[in-house]
C-alpha cells in the first residue's frame, strides 16, 4: 500500500500493527510477525544479558544500604571511590566500545559525530529541564539513561550476532553497580521515601533492560547503521554526565582514592575488551 507521505521514523507502531517504510513504501505488519523473527535461544539471550546487568542497579543500592559499618567513611571516601569508579568505567564502555563499534556500524561515516554532539545536548537538555523543576538527581538520571540506550544496543548486536554483547553486557552491569550504589545514597539524601520503598522503586528499574534490548532486536535488527548511531548517541550522553556530574562529585580533598578508582574502571573495561578480542 502506497502512501503520498514520507516520514522521518522508520517504524510507526498503531495498534497491534507496526507500519514499516521501505522503497517508498508503506508495510503493514503485525507485532507478532516482527516477534516472531526472534528465536528462543537469541530472546533467552537478550533477556539474561540485559537483566543481569540491571539486576546490578538494586545489588548497588542494596550495598549502599549498608550503614552501620562506618557510616562516615562510607559516606565520604569509599562513596567518592565507587563513583570515581563508575566514572571510569562509563568513560572506558565509551572509548573501547560504543565510539569504535559505533563508527564501524556507520562505516566511519563524518555524520558521527554531530551524533555523539546532539547525544550530548539531549543529555544536557534533560538535565536542564529536570533541574529548572527542583527534581535533579543527577546519578539516578545519568544511571537510567545509560541503561536504556546500551540495552537497546545490545539487543541490536545479538540481532547482528557481534561477539561483543556479552561484553557490552558486562560492562552495562559493572557500571550499573556503582551506579546503582550512588543513586541510592542520591535518593536517600533527599529523603524520598523509606529503605525498602528506594529499593523497590530501583528494582523496578531492572525490566526497563529486557524490554529496551527486545525493541533494539526487532527495530535494529539489519540496520546496522541505526545501531552504530544509537551508541554514539548514547556516548555522548555518557561523557557529557561524566564531566558535569560524576567527576565533580568524586573529586575528595586530600584523598587519592578517588582518581585511582577511576583509573581502575578504565582498565577494567579495557580488560574486558582485550578479553574478547583474545
Amino acid at each position: 500500500m502506497h502512501l503520498q507521505y514520507m516520514f522521518a521514523a522508520q517504524y510507526w507502531i498503531r495498534g497491534n500493527y507496526v507500519h514499516l517504510y521501505r522503497n517508498n513504501t508503506w508495510i503493514f505488519s503485525p507485532v507478532s510477525t516482527l516477534l516472531g523473527k526472534i528465536t528462543m535461544s537469541e530472546l533467552l539471550t537478550i533477556v539474561f544479558l540485559t537483566a543481569g546487568a540491571g539486576a546490578c542497579i538494586p545489588l548497588g543500592a542494596i550495598i549502599a544500604s549498608v550503614e552501620k559499618i562506618r557510616s562516615s567513611w562510607l559516606e565520604k571516601e569509599f562513596r567518592h571511590f565507587v563513583i570515581a569508579f563508575g566514572g571510569g568505567i562509563l568513560l572506558g564502555a565509551v572509548s573501547v566500545v560504543l565510539v569504535p563499534e559505533g563508527i564501524s556500524s556507520m562505516g566511519n561515516s563524518i555524520f558521527s559525530i554531530p551524533i555523539v554532539l546532539v547525544g550530548a545536548i539531549f543529555f544536557f537538555v534533560i538535565e536542564r529541564f529536570l533541574g529548572l523543576r527542583r527534581r535533579e538527581s543527577p546519578q539516578l538520571m545519568g544511571m537510567v539513561l545509560d541503561y536504556i540506550p546500551e540495552a537497546i544496543a545490545l539487543g541490536g548486536l545479538v540481532a547482528v550476532g557481534s561477539s561483543i554483547a556479552p561484553m557490552l553486557a558486562l560492562l552495562i552491569g559493572l557500571q550499573n553497580l556503582p551506579e546503582g550504589f550512588n543513586a541510592y545514597r542520591e535518593l536517600k539524601s533527599q529523603r524520598r521515601g523509606s529503605t525498602k520503598q528506594t529499593l523497590l522503586v530501583m528494582s523496578l528499574l531492572v525490566p526497563l533492560g529486557p524490554a529496551a534490548g527486545i525493541c533494539g532486536y526487532v527495530f535494529l535488527s539489519g540496520h546496522e547503521a541505526i545501531l552504530g548511531a544509537v551508541m554514539l548517541f548514547s556516548s555522548g550522553g555518557i561523557i557529557y554526565l561524566i564531566f558535569q556530574d560524576i567527576a565533580p562529585q568524586s573529586r575528595l580533598k586530600k584523598h587519592w582514592a578517588p582518581p585511582i578508582g577511576a583509573v581502575f574502571g578504565f582498565c577494567l573495561a579495557l580488560f574486558s575488551k582485550m578479553l574478547v578480542n583474545a
